[in-house]
């Protein structure tokens, strides 16, 4: 802490008390509400779930609406009221083909088992500030997010938007039974796994590991990563979007004292998959190969990120040489965890007065010629008769 600077730890607390009065504002200005920041920056709420490693929406608002909108400051709340929490058992892994999809897109097949379903995106809006909002256009709006008519009877309207009931069988199915894509070993469903939020992160690491550290892995960075893949360093293709889709997936628990599963809850997630070319090697025939992410909330972006991530850094798991930041999972993993970074780069901020002064030292002692070194000069000047 601050204590050599002048009024100690009086100065400290008037600097707290200077956080609290800047967070409120004027008195004049009504004070935002928690069902505001749930409903009206949603999708803050979400980026905040997922980086903090805890689906709990009112943490997250309430952490956003504590830190003033710093997304980054909230993650780091959100992760400190974690560790608080009393873990009471596993889930059972999610079923995402049972997903109550509100969004379902691909790039790669126009006409998927089940459709496409645009749902509420920023996708199609035109990116202009709307200052003055016109209020009449609420009015005109469909009265369901994401409504609209659908020839296929597994589509319904349950709640908000366009919604399946049906089973979304995933892309990747086809393109298996088309033999142009091999069968993953399943082995990340139902095996037990390394918990990252109770044990530090372990280089190399397993896909579960990684998969576990992309998803609460700081989006900015990941998308940046992402796109240096695009850009040339590391992905020697163009990736296709084989499918992503947002929606409430069921949590299911089997509670010791009952001995059967239950349903204890619902929570929103965004899946994807992302379709690579592969030309084929030694001991694997041509076809495609994907890379997989998923996330709490709706976050597209960086879903989309970590499947690219995903089958860079398999590539490299499997003897592809490293030679770009996106390849090495180490680069990756080590940096892509922003209250870590946070951290470290903030920590500068603290007092380093003693450290600095022994720098000033060393600077000076380099500065100041060394007596020896003098002597010397003056006789190779004496020599020379300069």
């Amino acid at each position: 802490m601050y204590v050599a600077v002048k009024g100690g730890q009086t100065a400290v607390r008037n600097s707290r008390r200077l956080v609290a009065r800047t967070r409120r504002g004027p008195e004049t200005v009504p004070e935002i509400g928690a069902d505001q920041i749930e409903n009206q920056l949603g999708l803050s709420v979400d980026r905040v779930m997922a980086e903090g490693a805890l689906y709990d929406r009112r943490a997250a608002v309430q952490a956003i609406k504590q830190a003033q909108g710093d997304l980054v400051e909230a993650v780091f709340l959100v992760r400190a009221y974690r560790t608080t929490l009393k873990r009471f058992g596993n889930s059972t892994p999610v079923n995402t083909e049972r997903m109550r999809a509100i969004r379902r897109v691909s790039g790669a097949f126009k006409d998927l088992p089940g459709g496409q379903i645009l749902g509420p995106t920023y996708d199609y809006t035109h990116r202009l500030i709307e200052f003055d909002t016109d209020k009449d256009a609420d009015k005109q709006a469909p009265k369901e997010v994401g409504e609209k008519k659908h020839t296929n009877k597994s589509h319904t309207r349950e709640g908000k938007g366009a919604q399946t009931t049906e089973p979304l069988h995933r892309v990747t199915k086809i393109l298996i039974q088309q033999g142009l894509m091999e069968k993953g070993t399943g082995d990340l469903i139902g095996e037990p796994t390394q918990d990252l939020t109770r044990q530090p992160l372990k280089i190399p690491a397993g896909r579960s590991i990684r998969l576990q550290a992309l998803a609460r892995g700081d989006e900015g960075f990941l998308l940046s990563s992402a796109y240096s893949l695009q850009r040339g360093f590391g992905l020697d293709r163009h990736p296709f979007l084989g499918e992503l889709r947002v929606g409430f997936v069921a949590v299911l628990y089997t509670p010791p004292e009952l001995g059967f599963e239950i349903k204890i809850g619902e929570i929103k997630i965004t899946e994807c998959f992302m379709i690579n070319r592969f030309n084929g090697g030694k001991n694997k025939a041509p076809g495609f190969e994907n890379g997989y992410g998923l996330v709490f909330g709706q976050n597209e972006r960086k879903a989309m990120s970590v499947s690219l991530l995903d089958r860079s850094l398999q590539n490299a798991e499997n003897g592809t040489e490293v030679k770009y930041p996106g390849q090495d999972q180490e680069f990756i993993l080590a940096h892509s965890d922003n209250v870590e970074a946070s951290g470290f780069v903030q920590h500068l901020k603290l007092p380093h007065y003693v450290d600095f002064q022994s720098e000033l030292l060393s600077v000076r002692n380099l500065q100041t010629p060394h007596p020896k070194k003098q002597l010397n000069t003056r006789k190779n000047t004496i020599k020379t008769g300069k």
